[in-house]
């Protein structure tokens, strides 16, 4: 399923003649490094290494001129958007930390979505490439979700209180907070994040 609009073509990423994982995956390690310095500080290392895990057909992608210029993933909360390969993580981050990004990331980026209530998506990986922030790209693919999927109710499992440009996006949509989780006080203080939120859109 594809839309247009604006100069960004918004389709399924198993859906496109292009190399979309190595692009996908610079996106992802530009968000994602910062949380990810215990494997590595290197956000090429980090995009080499996760380059394998993204299960194609449950992410929208922004095109533009043959780019990637921002991803999403929506699933229906018990399929998982991403799998980690051991093996393949080990063989850019090393043997040890390959093995400890297999064991704690598995956890953390394939875990279920707990009690998912029926016919509920679940919007994960929100990311922008860098060279396209601030043209609405993720606005535009997250509506196009909304509009093109036949889910009752979507769902964010966590976005960080302090991540205020995320917030706005997401309160533009119509999302509105169900949840928080409070982050530990001497984590918190480390991370600069206090509490992190669960988000939710009704259909309407």
């Amino acid at each position: 399923m594809k839309s247009g609009g604006n100069k960004f073509l918004i389709v399924k990423a198993d859906e496109v003649d292009l190399d979309v994982r190595t692009q996908m995956s610079e996106i992802f390690a530009e968000g994602f490094t910062q949380w990810l310095v215990f494997f590595s500080k290197d956000k090429n290392i980090i995009a080499k290494a996760f380059a394998h895990m993204f299960v194609l057909d449950q992410f929208y992608v922004a095109i533009t001129n043959d780019k990637v210029a921002g991803v999403t993933a929506c699933t229906d909360g018990k399929t998982s958007s991403v799998r980690l390969n051991k093996k393949e993580l080990r063989k850019h981050l090393g043997f040890f930390k390959g093995s400890m990004a297999g064991i704690f990331l598995k956890k953390e980026f394939e875990a279920p979505f707990e009690n998912s209530p029926p016919n509920t998506g679940s919007i994960e990986f929100v990311g922008t490439a860098l060279e396209f922030r601030g043209q609405g790209i993720a606005s535009q693919i997250i509506q196009h979700i909304l509009e093109n999927t036949t889910y009752n109710n979507y769902v964010i499992k966590e976005v960080a209180d302090t991540n205020t440009p995320a917030m706005n996006l997401y309160e533009k949509l119509g999302f509105e907070e169900y949840k928080r989780k409070a982050v530990p006080k001497k984590v918190a203080k480390k991370i600069e994040i206090n509490n992190f939120l669960s988000l939710k859109y009704v259909k309407k």
